[in-house]
């Protein structure tokens, strides 16, 4: 193989030489030498890591790591918001159960972990890029009495993030340890679905209070809910509870209830693990709409509303918010 085609034409009297010398070799009857010629190899497409002020990078290499799960300054607790399957309405959980608990009084942060598809700049109807003026330390946002963080407050809405492991797990690094929090009575962390390379990184350098799982009631959810379950436990994460979502719907016209994905498996993979079930949450138009409003439903007080508040509530009874 030769690097130019004017190369491999200068090396014909050796290809010449090649095919008279194995034609010599005993039992060869005939032989082909062929020459190539290849360009060099297209670079992969990756994308160039969002800049703050100050010169600072979302999404470089991460640095060592000593020691084992390290506390974030400020912060008194820190809780994933975990799922086996992508559809089953973790990341509003995420944003409502932030929203939720911050009305009850206390100090919560919520940071958006799902770099590859972030939706919590949607869901809590902020759109302002961070800042960060002496390249070292990112200022974060506020939206209904939330302190937020996304990466997708760095990119166009519609811009893909196209990195490989150590871009993602550096830019959670960064989002962790860089920005200024301030005083929390509890973090809350959204993240990707599935048992990936940021639930591993989270779990192994970050001292959690522990994991939530949400499911909706159907089996196959319920399969992919035990995997992550699986994974917080061989990562030594306190499982604090599981949650239904989409556990009923009533029609907003005629009042009549439905179970749409079932009813009640959560609860009994809860009780079969024996781990706390949380409550269920409802299926509901309305709950959409909020989200893709930015106006989480749990700001308001209907019946969507008070279903995240009972959850609240039983969080920070339980201390674990």
């Amino acid at each position: 193989e030769a690097p130019t085609p004017a190369e491999a034409r200068d090396l014909a009297p050796a290809q010449v030489a090649a095919e008279m010398a194995v034609k010599a070799l005993p039992g060869v009857t005939a032989v082909q030498a062929v020459m190539t010629a290849h360009g060099p190899a297209p670079k992969a497409a990756t994308a160039a890591p969002p800049q703050l002020g100050g010169g600072m990078k979302i999404g470089q290499h991460p640095t060592p790591h000593q020691g084992g799960p390290a506390r974030i300054a400020g912060v008194d607790r820190i809780i994933a918001i975990g799922s086996g399957k992508g559809g089953v309405g973790k990341s509003t959980v995420s944003s409502n159960l932030a929203v939720a608990l911050a009305k009850q009084g206390r100090r919560v942060g919520l940071l958006d972990a799902d770099i590859y598809g972030p939706s919590q700049p949607r869901m809590m109807g902020v759109n302002k890029r961070p800042a960060s003026p002496d390249g070292k330390i990112i200022e974060p946002l506020h939206a209904h009495g939330v302190t937020m963080m996304s990466i997708g407050l760095m990119l166009k809405e519609d811009e893909a993030v196209i990195w490989r492991g150590p871009m993602l797990m550096g830019a959670l690094q960064q989002l962790l340890g860089q920005v200024a929090w301030g005083e929390l009575d509890v973090l809350i962390i959204d993240l990707p679905p599935g048992t990936g390379d940021i639930q591993l990184t989270l779990c192994q350098r970050t001292h959690l209070t522990g994991a939530i799982v949400v499911s909706t009631p159907q089996d196959v959810a319920l399969l992919d809910a035990r995997k992550a379950l699986d994974m917080f436990q061989k990562l030594k994460t306190p499982v604090l509870g599981l949650i239904e979502n989409m556990s009923t719907y009533i029609c907003p016209n005629c009042g009549h209830e439905e179970h749409l994905f079932g009813h009640g498996g959560v609860a009994a993979e809860a009780k079969r693990l024996d781990l706390p079930f949380l409550g269920e949450l409802p299926l509901s138009i309305d709950v959409r709409l909020a989200g893709d409003a930015g106006v989480p439903i749990a700001l308001g007080d209907s019946p969507q509303a008070q279903a995240y508040a009972r959850l609240a509530q039983r969080l920070i009874a339980g201390g674990m918010a």
